[in-house]
């Protein structure tokens, strides 16, 4: 996986928004997750999720690098000490999108709180939009979102759309040390605007 300089991207990123920031190119987008050992190997080996991987519980992806890093600690946190990239189709992507609703209730929205709670319920896909995390973890104005996956979406994930795995965990550790202000030395994941091309995936995440 191709790592640039922190301070050299972060200047190129929305300062504020709803931004959503990924590592892509024109077929396929990364999405990261955090894992037990045992849980990596097997995705390793595999190319896919492994009889280790619960499919009965929600799972959460993510697109943001450094966002991971906050939820994860750095590959530090119980559980989460294998970090892999896992490079699904866009268009997947952009279909587990448009099957997403927020995980919380939007007053502003269309919905009632009875309709958007009866679609939470229902739903194979939520979404979540919180403060994204600078390096240090310190929050930003930038949201970054998480998308949770169950059901008959979380399958398909788990053993059909997952086309290539990385272990990214050695970038974690060379890149944590210098995750500190000023972080001049900080090299993470290349990581630019994903715009999204389904107008329906861009209603379901508020853009």
């Amino acid at each position: 996986m191709k790592t640039e300089l922190y301070v050299e991207q972060q200047v190129r990123w929305p300062q504020q928004g709803r931004v959503l920031l990924g590592h892509f190119d024109d077929q396929q987008i990364v999405v990261y997750q955090a894992f037990r050992p045992q849980i990596a190997e097997e995705v390793l080996h595999l190319g896919r999720m492994g009889p280790s991987f619960l499919r009965t519980r929600m799972s959460w992806i993510k697109t943001n690098f450094l966002w991971m890093m906050f939820r994860s600690g750095w590959a530090s946190k119980l559980d989460q000490e294998r970090v892999l990239a896992l490079w699904i189709t866009r268009a997947f992507f952009e279909q587990v999108i448009a099957a997403s609703v927020p995980s919380i209730f939007d007053p502003a929205s269309a919905l009632t709180r009875h309709a958007w709670s009866v679609a939470v319920k229902r739903a194979d896909v939520l979404s979540q939009w919180d403060p994204d995390r600078g390096p240090s973890g310190a929050p930003l104005q930038r949201k970054a979102v998480q998308l949770g996956l169950r059901g008959a979406m979380l399958r398909e994930y788990a053993d059909y759309a997952i086309m290539r795995v990385e272990d990214v965990t050695p970038i974690v550790h060379a890149a944590r040390p210098n995750a500190r202000s000023p972080f001049l030395g900080l090299q993470t994941p290349r990581e630019r605007v994903y715009v999204l091309g389904n107008p329906v995936a861009v209603a379901a995440l508020g853009m």
